[in-house]
């Protein structure tokens, strides 16, 4: 599957050109999904290796507007992955502990370790999405220099991308591989989405009445997430722009570019020292002898 057109490396990003549907999954949907549940198998097998060793790790970032199935996306990819080594942590807004300290200090509290995939569905680039939304939640931060309204201004936001650039810099070089997906989804397709949870009774648990707030500023969410994605888009953490109105085939690109990424890692199980096989052929003959 060539999924090139979904990767953005750099500035030329523009939310409005970009598509929020594929094709109709429907036609095909036996194949598509015998396809996910070969990419899940081959993530969980990659995922084997990694822990064996501990030398890398994957950090899956998740961003969407609400209703464009982050949920539904990870249960599924990574069904089949070993909790031991898997992990997700939810971002939502921070803490009165958390604004006590740097924006990406829960952020780090949350990193998976070395050998493990860890999912953050969403993530610190909460704090230029919500944040340029809703600016006045930056002054509850405490930050110097930044008082009134006017302080959260482009020039804070150009500093807050530069730190997210070098901290996603700093993780790489530390082993970590970051993988960055913007389920794209449409407003109409939202809209669907949100009255299927209200007339739908077994669905009515996942509405909440502050989306129905915030798709009120959908025009500035495009914007920001336009921007952010714009600034953080770099050849070497690259931004996938996910079409996400056909939820099938949505998880389909998503589980290909995984595993494709992750299958480049130099990955492999220890090799045995040669004192590390004479004490496993020591081990084998203890329980050869064994009395039942």
């Amino acid at each position: 599957m060539d999924t090139k057109q979904y990767r953005y490396t750099k500035d030329n990003f523009n939310i409005k050109k970009a598509p929020t549907w594929v094709a109709d999954s429907a036609d095909q949907l036996d194949k598509i999904k015998d396809t996910i549940d070969k990419n899940v198998k081959r993530i969980k097998d990659a995922q084997k290796k990694m822990y064996a060793r501990h030398r890398y790790g994957v950090i899956v970032v998740f961003q969407a507007m609400d209703a464009a199935g982050k949920d539904s996306m990870i249960s599924h990819i990574f069904s089949g992955v070993n909790p031991v080594g898997f992990k997700v942590a939810n971002f939502k807004q921070p803490t009165s502990v958390e604004l006590q300290h740097d924006y990406l200090w829960r952020i780090n509290k949350a990193l998976p370790e070395r050998g493990s995939i860890g999912v953050f569905n969403r993530s610190y680039y909460e704090d230029v999405l919500v944040s340029r939304v809703h600016p006045e939640l930056i002054l509850k931060a405490n930050l110097p220099g930044v008082t009134t309204l006017l302080d959260v201004n482009k020039d804070f936001f150009d500093g807050r991308y530069e730190d997210i650039r070098d901290y996603e810099k700093y993780l790489s070089r530390n082993g970590y591989m970051i993988l960055k997906f913007f389920l794209h989804v449409s407003k109409e397709e939202q809209k669907n989405r949100f009255l299927s949870r209200i007339e739908t009774p077994r669905k009515n648990w996942k509405f909440s009445a502050a989306d129905i707030r915030e798709r009120q500023y959908w025009d500035k969410y495009q914007s920001a997430y336009d921007k952010a994605i714009n600034a953080t888009a770099t050849k070497e953490n690259p931004w996938y722009v996910i079409p996400a109105d056909d939820k099938w085939y949505s998880r389909l690109i998503v589980s290909d570019i995984i595993t494709k990424r992750i299958e480049k890692l130099p990955l492999a199980y220890p090799e045995m020292t040669p004192d590390q096989e004479g004490e496993l052929a020591k081990a084998h003959q203890i329980l050869l002898n064994e009395k039942n």
